[in-house]
């Protein structure tokens, strides 16, 4: 698979097959100059969410690129906090005055429980929160609906009560950490993973044995993870607020052969 390629949704909808990340990336100039910069590079697929504090500077980017807006996926998130259907209604609304758009192409619940409470039981109330997701999606200000850190069981108390099946679960993968479980069920059951921090935040980057594969391949620490998440068979989301990586976490259009698959496999 290249960069350029898409995968395909559940309800037909394409998606670029990698991302570009804003999580950290501060608003104002530093978020819009990086989104341009992305999409100057060739990415078609931005990741935000108005936890990041940055919507309207991605959104601004984005229409300021002068790239037809049918070309430009856009996912932003519904905050981890948010856990009734009322204030689920509101903060969709909230997202779509702030990045500025028509319509955007994914909306994610950011987490199944607050991020002050990662781990809690709040079962009942995300599944009030998807049915405002459902509605979002069928008011078409966004082109798909998923979820973002859901387990299996989460993610199965969405699909025995819902009308409208998640289409994407984003989730944190990259080598060390491939969360087979929670991967193999969304495959089962038609839902997309998308991998952030593909890099590790940079934790893998200066591990021995993923620069021995990048060196014989010609190529970085951080083009191997990105390629990686790609050959997993998720849609890699990775992130920087420097050109020159913004441009080399895209150019991996090369092949990591099956035995240095299962080598990084093996890496803890």
């Amino acid at each position: 698979m290249k960069p350029t390629d898409f995968f395909t949704l559940a309800n037909g909808v394409a998606i670029p097959a990698i991302g570009f990340g804003t999580w950290q990336i501060p608003s104002g100039d530093i978020a819009y100059n990086s989104v341009k910069e992305a999409l100057k590079a060739g990415y078609r697929h931005i990741d935000t969410a108005q936890a990041y504090g940055n919507e309207a500077s991605v959104g601004k980017a984005i229409l300021d690129s002068g790239i037809p807006r049918r070309e430009i996926f856009v996912t932003s998130k519904l905050p981890a906090e948010i856990k009734s259907y009322d204030k689920a209604v509101l903060h969709a609304e909230l997202t779509m005055k702030n990045i500025g758009l028509d319509y955007i192409d994914l909306y994610l619940i950011h987490a199944p429980w607050p991020w002050t409470e990662i781990g809690a039981n709040y079962t009942k109330e995300n599944i009030d929160v998807w049915k405002a997701m459902e509605e979002f999606y069928e008011s078409r200000k966004t082109r798909s609906i998923g979820i973002s850190n859901f387990n299996v069981k989460d993610t199965e108390a969405i699909l025995g009560t819902c009308r409208i099946r998640p289409m994407v679960n984003q989730i944190k993968l990259h080598i060390g950490h491939s969360q087979e479980e929670i991967t193999e069920f969304c495959r089962k059951n038609n839902i997309l993973i998308e991998g952030y921090s593909p890099l590790a935040t940079g934790k893998i980057l200066n591990n021995k044995e993923i620069a021995r594969i990048a060196e014989k391949y010609g190529r970085t620490p951080a083009q191997v993870s990105v390629r990686y998440v790609l050959q997993k068979g998720a849609l890699p989301l990775p992130k920087s607020v420097h050109p020159g990586y913004i441009r080399q976490n895209f150019d991996v259009n090369f092949e990591i052969s099956n035995d240095d698959i299962r080598l990084l496999d093996s890496l803890k």
